[in-house]
């Protein structure tokens, strides 16, 4: 107790106890001044049960909250920028009840990028970017499309189909996309060019998309995810990145999920008195990108919004970093994953909170565990972004909030 009450009084210290260190108001129909609220858009909503369409960001009240929506994703095919899904990108014809204007799509473009298109009319300020990459994306893709002898062919490729709106033949669209975030997970990871040589490449790729935009217009966004690890950043030279990028998303979650055989909190800002690992907090992570010469205004602190869960967990301190049994054909825990909006419906659960990073999780008294964020943590890491002066906050994503917004209305009103 004295410990959990001296690292209280260091979080307060930290964060100002709710004091901000920027002005201004905040409304329900504007973004937080001067900070980045930037939330991914996953193209595959519309493929849920009940559709995620980008209807739902205004009926929730997300839109008008947003500085940047990031659409996630474009892929790689054959070192050339593509639609990972032609068909919810731009062909699928969205029914009236699904649509921004309430009419239903005709014609040979429709899909998300139409209602992008329809988004940006009723909210002009909003810069919509484009993600190519993903977690799902094997590094070697980027990798040989970043090597010298594909990479100005690369850029070029993307700059045609997402800023000049070159979609398909005959689909010509300009102005939906004002910028690019590159979510190559992560230079120096794969199996086909050294860590030297991807760090080089990558820099390389970076300042040629900086170049090839600011041709265009000068005002067009450049970003990048960036990990939570050393293991990762140390191969991504973010000194010379900085001339290059508006800002860096940086991934401040999945510090622990069921790939690990102990329970933890997926995105804890400070570290908590059970964890054994220092550096598996946001917090650490944030240090160590401003000791990498990253300045704060270009940290944009990433958020999720979705929950994991560890089964066959040890029936002790309510299940909080306790190990589990893997299942033997897989070695990894039972486990499940959840949207944030699913957590009300889980039954038979406990909830707890620890103090120290305000994090929440769920026991169910015997051998299930989960560990998401809610509206009070999110907030205590909003206010932390606050005080450290830093650029924003980023979300991952924007499917996983509930109907009224819950999450980002506390994340904004942190703000």
């Amino acid at each position: 107790m004295l410990l959990q009450a001296v690292l209280s009084l260091l979080g307060c210290a930290l964060l100002g106890c709710g004091s901000s260190s920027k002005t201004g108001t905040t409304s329900s129909n504007q973004p937080p001044s001067s900070f980045v609220v930037a939330g991914y858009y996953p193209e595959w909503g519309v493929y849920d049960s009940t559709p995620f369409v980008l209807k739902n960001l205004v009926s929730n009240g997300t839109a008008p909250l947003l500085t940047h929506l990031i659409y996630a994703f474009a892929t790689i095919t054959n070192n050339q920028c593509a639609s990972a899904d032609t068909y919810a990108d731009y062909q699928d014809q969205l029914p009236a009840n699904q649509t921004l204007n309430g009419v239903a799509d005709t014609g040979p473009f429709a899909g998300n990028f139409h209602q992008l298109q329809e988004l940006k009319a009723l909210y002009p300020n909003l810069q919509i970017m484009i993600s190519i990459g993903g977690g799902a994306m094997s590094p070697d893709v980027f990798s040989v499309a970043a090597e010298p002898a594909n990479v100005n062919a690369f850029v070029t490729s993307c700059i045609n189909m997402f800023i000049q709106g070159q979609f398909a033949s005959g689909i010509t669209e300009p102005g939906i996309f004002t910028g690019i975030d590159i979510d190559w997970e992560f230079p120096g990871q794969g199996t086909i060019n050294s860590p030297a040589t991807d760090q080089a490449d990558y820099t390389a790729m970076m300042q040629l998309f900086r170049s090839q935009l600011n041709a265009i217009n000068p005002n067009y966004l450049l970003t990048s995810t960036a990990p939570a690890g050393s293991w990762a950043w140390q191969y991504m030279n973010f000194s010379e990145l900085q001339s290059s990028v508006n800002f860096l998303n940086v991934m401040n979650y999945d510090f622990d999920g069921p790939w690990s055989t102990t329970t933890g909190f997926v995105a804890p800002l400070y570290q908590s008195p059970l964890d054994p690992s220092s550096t598996n907090n946001a917090s650490y992570v944030v240090q160590s990108y401003l000791g990498m010469g990253v300045p704060k205004s270009k940290i944009v602190f990433g958020m999720p919004f979705y929950a994991y869960e560890w089964g066959a967990v040890t029936d002790q301190d309510d299940g909080l970093f306790e190990p589990c049994t893997p299942d033997p054909s897989t070695g990894e825990c039972p486990n499940n994953t959840y949207e944030y909006n699913q957590i009300s419906s889980l039954t038979g659960y406990t909830s707890f909170r620890d103090s120290i990073t305000q994090e929440p999780w769920l026991w169910d008294g015997n051998s299930s565990f989960v560990t998401y964020d809610d509206a009070t943590s999110l907030g205590f890491k909003a206010q932390y972004v606050a005080n450290q002066d830093l650029g924003g906050i980023m979300i991952w994503e924007l499917s996983g909030d509930t109907s009224s917004g819950t999450l980002i209305q506390a994340l904004t009103g942190s703000l």
